[in-house]
């Protein structure tokens, strides 16, 4: 009797383990019994393929919304005239005067010209010059000045006569007769010559800065060969320029 319920428990115990074992998962049939499934890769030497992108992804060739254009600027170099005419009769030298100035000594009736596209600035139509109270403001005589596109200003003094047409506010280009070289002003008894003076911009009747600050001596040597070069204006003092 015993060993009856001895049997019975020992199958009991093992009927019980053989139910907490999971039961092993068949591997599929197409896979030898040692290969595990994996996912298939792809085979040596094949190129790998990239989609292209679709037509709405690139831009048209005759698509130009997004272009912008920026023109650039082309600077044009001012050009520049001997101030008397016919130059080849003209004859000048530095220095000369207590300020930055230069005489241009030519023949009577030669032509004072603008040396570079501008407005007439200031004329002086009568000769009010008197030796015996020596205005300095009248020194010049019949007189003429510009103010150039380039900024500066060029004064020519001691003409016989201002040409017609010639007043303030009137446009001139490069070369147009302002003059004729005179003897006027306190230039009565010396040779025939025109006093030629560059300055920065001040006032019509600023005679102290107009007849000179800047020596003209170098560029007219330079314009009378032929070469466009602009007076440097840097530098300069105007504290003693009289106040209009």
């Amino acid at each position: 009797m015993l060993t009856v319920l001895r049997s019975a428990l020992v199958l009991f115990l093992g009927l019980l383990l053989a139910a907490c074992v999971p039961a092993p998962t068949a591997a599929p049939s197409w896979l030898p019994p040692s290969q595990t499934a994996t996912p298939p890769s792809p085979s040596p030497g094949l190129p790998t393929l990239t989609p292209s992108p679709s037509p709405s992804d690139s831009p048209s060739p005759s698509d130009t919304s997004t272009v912008t254009f920026t023109p650039t600027p082309t600077r044009i170099p001012f050009v520049y005239v001997f101030p008397v005419q016919p130059q080849r009769d003209a004859g000048f030298s530095q220095g000369g005067h207590p300020y930055p100035a230069t005489d241009i000594f030519a023949e009577p009736g030669s032509h004072f010209v603008a040396v570079i596209d501008g407005v007439v600035d200031f004329v002086s139509y009568v000769d009010l010059w008197d030796p015996k109270t020596d205005n300095p403001a009248d020194r010049g005589g019949l007189s003429v000045a510009i103010i150039g596109d380039d900024g500066v200003r060029y004064y020519g003094s001691h003409l016989s006569e201002v040409a017609a047409g010639i007043e303030p506010g009137v446009r001139v280009k490069a070369g147009q007769l302002l003059g004729l070289v005179g003897k006027t002003g306190d230039a009565a008894s010396t040779e025939t010559h025109l006093h030629f003076g560059i300055s920065p911009p001040t006032y019509p009747t600023d005679w102290h800065s107009r007849r000179g600050l800047v020596d003209p001596y170098p560029y007219l040597l330079a314009w009378k060969a032929g070469a466009s070069v602009t007076p440097v204006l840097a530098n300069l003092d105007l504290t003693l320029t009289p106040t209009p």
